[in-house]
């Protein structure tokens, strides 16, 4: 058996090895309550079950997809309480996606103004540079 596995659960090195995550951040999710607090051994040890292995997974793909923190403890909130429904998680993840699809336009922009930029400098030694004029205007 592996030193990590305790009975139905793991401890947190081993949550985070099957998750990817680093410990930190397992911390940090449980201090701010999107972790809920688990269950500890005898001797102190947090234990974590399968449970939280998949929720953990979950919060780490929405963060993955771009979504907030408090976007996802807006859908754990739901889950968690049972009253999620398709419409209520549908509304969020198209706001979600409008915010992304403005962040790729923005993206987009910046990408032409200093693809545009670059294709203007010589790239010599000389002390007129288009980059630095575009950024000082």
């Amino acid at each position: 058996m592996n030193g990590h596995v305790i009975g139905r659960g793991v401890w947190r090195a081993e949550l985070a090895r099957r998750t990817g995550c680093n410990l930190e951040t397992v911390r940090y999710y449980e201090k701010i309550g999107m972790m809920p607090e688990p269950p500890r051994t005898a001797a102190g040890y947090r234990i974590y079950d399968e449970a939280q292995v998949a929720r953990l997974r979950f919060i780490l793909r929405g963060r993955e997809l771009g979504f907030s923190l408090d976007e996802l403890r807006g859908l754990l909130g739901l889950v968690d309480h049972g009253t999620q429904t398709c419409a209520e998680v549908k509304a969020l993840t198209e706001r979600h996606l409008s915010d992304v699809r403005a962040k790729i336009a923005d993206l987009r922009r910046i990408e032409k103004v200093l693809a545009t930029t670059a294709a203007q400098c010589s790239g010599d030694r000389v002390p007129e540079c288009p980059v630095l004029e575009t950024l000082a205007s």
